[in-house]
């Protein structure tokens, strides 16, 4: 369905405290809107900080065969043909961050629905066997009339000596997490009162196939009104798309993404959540694998400030491409 029409029946579920699962892309222009009694999940798995429609026993089996994940990152030199005209643009004062994202091929000998059951993330989902997320990354959540939201930036490797302080210190993630917290906080603004950060640069620790990273947070927080829960979906949209894979300022930022990156994200990028009848949770999806014709593709990506080195970039837009499958879940 459309946004007006997406809108329309949030709005609805909303004021009749009906619970149901949201999922919108990147550009707020499709979405699916279903109770959540309605999912099938032939059709759609989703497993949303454990509230989940999809059969649990296969994945506390474990994967009866040893996994195979091979990368095929593009070449340095077309990432690096995007990223300068990223960096022009910053410098002329159109964009002071931006996140770039890019496909890389990959090939595997897990199906998609395998990934999805045996991934270890706070928001995942499968849909109809086209793509598959696996997202740590909350995009709001809405408990007791606070909503809350937690941007994440900034990734290293734990494996490097010194990562957190490494991470913490460093003045380009230093800059971009700041940003990023400024635009939640003016984002929330919209549609809260009250607005402050609760928690600044904090750690996550993620661990995938091959290593474990180090992930930067901090946590927003503000006061809704009473009856925002018949607004439901104007509050969503309003702050559609998530800042931490867009940038700022948004509108003309998102202008140059569209002119830089060269293909479609579709639903990578937008945005998974539930409304319980009370509560609403909701996480961005990154950490998203795509079927395109015969061919997996891998969508992920970075922020981009003046302060950047494409090298660097490149490196962590390769370290993005993961699954969080641990090798002591097999058997």
């Amino acid at each position: 369905m459309n946004q007006a029409q997406a809108i329309e029946q949030m709005n609805r579920y909303g004021a009749a405290k009906t619970p149901f699962l949201f999922i919108i892309d990147f550009e707020g222009a499709e979405a699916y809107i279903k109770k959540l009694n309605e999912v099938d999940p032939q059709e759609i798995q989703y497993d949303i900080r454990g509230k989940q429609n999809a059969p649990t026993t296969h994945s506390k089996l474990g994967i009866n065969k040893a996994i195979t994940f091979t990368k095929k990152p593009m070449p340095y030199g077309q990432y690096q043909q995007a990223f300068d005209q990223v960096l022009e643009n910053i410098n002329f004062g159109n964009s002071y961050l931006l996140n770039l994202s890019a496909l890389t091929p990959i090939e595997t000998n897990l199906s998609l629905q395998e990934i999805f059951a045996h991934s270890k993330a706070t928001y995942k989902l499968w849909f109809r066997d086209q793509w598959v997320v696996f997202s740590p990354e909350i995009f709001i959540q809405i408990e007791e009339g606070n909503i809350s939201s937690y941007p994440m930036k900034g990734t290293i490797d734990a494996a490097i000596p010194n990562a957190e302080a490494i991470i913490l210190a460093d003045p380009k993630e230093t800059a971009e997490h700041n940003t990023i917290v400024d635009l939640i906080r003016n984002d929330l603004s919209a549609v809260a009162k009250n607005v402050r950060v609760e928690r600044f640069r904090y750690i996550d620790t993620l661990q995938t196939l091959d290593k474990t990273l180090l992930q930067v947070s901090s946590k927003i927080v503000g006061d809704l009104p009473a009856d925002y829960a018949h607004k439901i979906g104007e509050l969503i949209f309003k702050l559609l798309p998530a800042g931490s894979i867009s940038g700022a300022p948004k509108k003309k930022t998102i202008e140059i993404i569209k002119a830089t990156e060269n293909y479609e994200r579709g639903f990578y990028t937008g945005i998974v959540g539930i409304f319980d009848g009370q509560n609403l949770d909701s996480g961005v999806m990154i950490r998203f694998i795509e079927r395109i014709g015969d061919q997996l593709y891998f969508k992920s990506g970075g922020g981009i400030t003046t302060f950047s080195q494409a090298e660097a970039e490149y490196q962590e837009l390769i370290d993005k491409v993961y699954v969080p499958i641990v090798r002591n879940h097999q058997i």
